[in-house]
């Protein structure tokens, strides 16, 4: 579904990317993780398109629809929107920027709402919503986007159990209808139990593959993941 060739990037003098060259296929469900400083969200950002790589190639295999999940702590929730105008958002791909909702649209956001356990928070807006319920928000975003590939970066920070175990059914049942999702995970447990692929990053690739090869004992020593 996507290869990516060579990749090569930095932030001024620090390199944050060196040498990403794998293949990623289609309907797979991949844990993306590495120590701080590996260049796992500025992977994600440069498959979402968000950054150019100084060198290397990035290539599609087909025309396909994208949804990004920023990291928590980069969003700004002092905006002025509700928790409607949130989700409606990812609806701007259809019916585009200056593009009336839709009846239809209206549900497609109320259902979503339902689906992640925030239904009749509509009308509050953003900075009445606790850490769990923001992430829930954004899931829901996630949802009426409807894409066939999902990169999430660090979807299960600041949340607690009850809401890292619902974004992780939906997750699974993102899967199950065959789309591609890229996640960058701390919880090496999460991992091992949930996703059955993982990228291990250290600016370079480490190991690509089955989750259960990749997360060795070697692997994470050299990463100074151990214990983790």
């Amino acid at each position: 579904m996507l290869e990516l060739s060579h990749i090569f990037y930095s932030y001024k003098d620090f390199l944050a990317l060196e040498d990403i060259t794998f293949k990623f296929p289609a309907k797979s469900l991949t844990a993306i993780v590495g120590p701080n400083g590996a260049g796992k969200s500025t992977l994600l950002k440069a498959i979402a398109g968000l950054i150019t790589p100084y060198k290397g190639k990035l290539k599609w295999k087909n025309e396909i629809k994208l949804a990004y999940l920023p990291q928590y702590s980069l969003l700004d929730r002092s905006f002025p929107l509700t928790v409607f105008d949130v989700v409606a958002m990812g609806l701007w791909q259809k019916i585009g920027i200056f593009g009336g909702l839709s009846h239809k649209g209206a549900d497609e956001i109320h259902e979503a709402l339902e689906s992640v356990g925030l239904k009749g928070f509509e009308k509050r807006g953003l900075s009445e919503l606790s850490g769990g319920q923001f992430q829930r928000l954004l899931f829901a975003r996630m949802i009426v986007q409807d894409a066939d590939f999902l990169l999430l970066d660090e979807p299960f920070a600041a949340v607690d159990e009850a809401t890292t175990r619902d974004l992780l059914k939906l997750i699974q049942e993102w899967h199950c209808q065959g789309k591609s999702i890229m996640a960058v995970i701390h919880n090496l447990n999460l991992v091992r139990k949930y996703f059955p692929q993982t990228l291990l990053l250290a600016k370079k690739v480490v190991a690509f593959g089955e989750t259960k090869a990749v997360l060795t004992t070697e692997s994470l020593t050299e990463t100074s993941l151990m214990g983790l």
